[in-house]
């Protein structure tokens, strides 16, 4: 039978750590830098409230033209944006932010409407239309931001109880990082954040705190096979055991996602493109952050010693 990697490999991947560490620092502070430059991310119309038309007419119609009739609407300051829909011909996205919650609605029909008379001739389509009140927005925001926290700590809480309290926190300092890591991405590709991009991100706590569990568990294993073995060497051992597994498993899911990313279309591009992020981050991060925190938890010593978690 194929086999990826081979029973015997030793992979030193403490060695690696240094540039592991300085890796995942320089995403961090670059996508600090990026969301400081573009005044925080790109929040969506779920997030910043307004209104989110999706339209499509004939692909002879250009993007200036769209502009061009956007502006007629008469919005005064508030103004619109307009953007092309993905790689879509003649799909476009308009956003036009909005101070009342209860005139939102009648405000994107009128919208609609103009557009509709504008274009009447260039087979114009109402494809999607959103509205979000700024209150709800904000409110939502902050509901975004707790679920995520609450996620990446429980995950922690549950991983110190099911093994132990420094693989607790390894396991949080690593969702933390992936987590990080996928925003940073986000603010350096300047991609819209909306409430698929928050599934996104709760989806690879999910996954990533699986592949942890998984080199978690054969430490655990491994630690009455060879008691005498140093703390080091016994991770390390670990997670040579468990690479093909996670190799496999990881290029597997981003298949899937790779297609989605390719074919599923604009409406699903930012979440297939997090997924993708946070699912090579989560792997990184179970081999190079989680594991090597819990040796620096123990400070060097011979053994992970006598502590025991409970199966």
């Amino acid at each position: 039978m194929f086999e990826l990697i081979k029973p015997n490999t030793n992979i030193d991947f403490f060695k690696l750590r240094p540039y592991a560490f300085s890796l995942s620092g320089f995403l961090t502070v670059v996508g600090i830098v990026a969301l400081i430059y573009r005044g925080g991310p790109n929040y969506g119309i779920d997030f910043a409230g307004g209104i989110m038309l999706h339209v499509a007419v004939d692909p002879s119609v250009s993007i200036s033209d769209v502009r061009g009739a956007v502006d007629k609407l008469g919005l005064g300051d508030r103004g619109a944006s307009v953007q092309e829909f993905g790689n879509q011909p003649g799909e476009y996205l308009l956003r036009v932010a909005t101070a009342d919650d209860k005139l939102a609605g009648g405000e994107a029909e009128s919208i609609k409407k103009s557009l509709a008379g504008a274009f009447a001739d260039k087979n114009f389509r109402d494809l999607r239309t959103e509205v979000v009140g700024p209150r709800v927005g904000k409110d939502l925001r902050e509901r975004a931001v707790l679920s995520v926290l609450f996620a990446t700590l429980m995950m922690g809480i549950y991983i110190a109880f099911r093994f132990d309290m420094r693989f607790g926190i390894g396991a949080a300092v690593a969702l933390f990082h992936d987590v990080m890591v996928a925003v940073s991405a986000l603010a350096i590709f300047n991609m819209e954040v909306d409430l698929t991009i928050v599934a996104a991100l709760l989806t690879i706590v999910g996954y990533s705190v699986n592949d942890t569990v998984i080199v978690s568990d054969r430490i655990r294993e491994n630690q009455h096979r060879y008691q005498k073995e140093g703390i080091r060497t016994l991770i390390n051992r670990s997670i040579n055991e468990t690479l093909s597994r996670t190799i496999l498993t990881s290029s597997t899911t981003l298949m899937v996602c790779a297609a989605l990313y390719m074919f599923g279309g604009g409406v699903i591009h930012g979440f297939a493109f997090t997924l993708l992020v946070g699912i090579v981050t989560g792997t990184y991060s179970s081999i190079f952050i989680a594991s090597p925190i819990v040796e620096m938890w123990k400070g060097g010593g011979t053994t992970l010693g006598a502590d025991k978690a409970k199966a």
